[in-house]
C-alpha cells in the first residue's frame, strides 16, 4: 500500500490553510492521498464529517493512519518529520537557517490574520457591529505588514526564497501573498511581493495545487487594490 493512502485531507478551495497542506503533501511526494473539496459557501466544513475529525468546524481536516493534524502549520511540520527522507526537505539543516526559517514560518500566521480581518471583515462582523475606524484599522495593520515583508524580501538574494533554499517557510507565506494579490493588492506598490509571487507560482508543487476555481482569472477582487 502506498503510504499516500493513509492520507485524508477535507479541504476547501482557496484556503490558504488547505494549500499549505496540498503544496507539502506535493513537495514530500505523497500524491494519491484521499482527498475530498467541501464547499465552504454551503456551510459544509461545519458538517458532521468535518466536526468528528476537527471539533472547531475547520478545514483543513488532515488525517494520517489514526493520526489526526488539524492545524495548518502543525500538519506541514508533521508530514516533514514524518516523510523526511521522501520528496524534498522543507527544513534545512543549518541552524541559522532554520532560525529563520521557523520565525518566517510563524510570522506568516500573523499575516494570514491581518489579511482575514480585512478581506473577511464583512463576513465575520454582524453589520450593525462594524465601524469605520475598525476598517481602517484593519487596513493600516495590514499595510504596516505588508512593508514589513517587503521589507523582508528585499533582504533576501534576488529569486530567492525567504530562508535560503525552498523551505516550509515559503510553503507557508506563499498561499497568503498570492491571495494578497488575487484580492487586487498593487504589483506596483509591493514590487518584492509581486517578485516572490513569480518566482513560486510556477513550481510544481505550487502550480499542482492551485485552487481551481482561482484558474480562470487569477485576480478576482479589488479589496486591497487601495492598500
Amino acid at each position: 500500500m502506498s503510504m499516500a493512502k493513509s492520507i485524508s485531507l477535507l479541504w476547501g478551495a482557496g484556503s490558504p490553510p488547505c494549500w499549505r497542506v496540498m503544496i507539502t503533501l506535493e513537495e514530500k511526494k505523497l500524491q494519491g492521498y484521499k482527498r475530498k473539496l467541501l464547499s465552504f459557501g454551503k456551510g459544509e466544513h461545519k458538517s458532521q464529517e468535518v466536526l468528528e475529525i476537527n471539533p472547531r468546524g475547520q478545514l483543513p481536516t488532515f488525517k494520517h493512519g489514526e493520526n489526526i493534524v488539524n492545524e495548518s502549520t502543525a500538519a506541514c511540520l508533521y508530514l516533514e518529520s514524518q516523510f523526511r527522507s521522501q520528496g524534498n526537505k522543507l527544513i534545512p539543516d543549518t541552524a541559522a537557517e532554520q532560525a529563520m526559517m521557523y520565525q518566517r514560518m510563524m510570522e506568516g500566521l500573523t499575516l494570514t490574520e491581518k489579511l482575514n480581518s480585512v478581506i473577511y471583515y464583512e463576513w465575520f462582523v454582524p453589520e450593525d457591529e462594524r465601524h469605520d475606524t475598525a476598517v481602517k484599522r484593519n487596513r493600516e495593520a495590514l499595510k504596516t505588514e505588508l512593508r514589513l515583508w517587503e521589507g523582508y524580501l528585499e533582504k533576501v538574494a534576488a529569486g530567492s526564497y525567504l530562508a535560503g533554499a525552498f523551505s516550509l517557510a515559503d510553503v507557508i507565506v506563499f498561499p497568503n501573498i498570492a491571495y494578497a494579490l488575487r484580492f487586487g493588492l498593487s504589483v506596483e506598490r509591493y514590487p518584492k511581493l509581486a517578485k516572490y509571487y513569480r518566482l513560486l507560482k510556477d513550481r510544481p508543487s505550487i502550480k499542482t495545487s492551485w485552487p481551481p476555481h482561482w484558474l480562470p482569472s487569477p485576480q478576482g477582487y479589488d479589496t486591497l487594490k487601495n492598500l
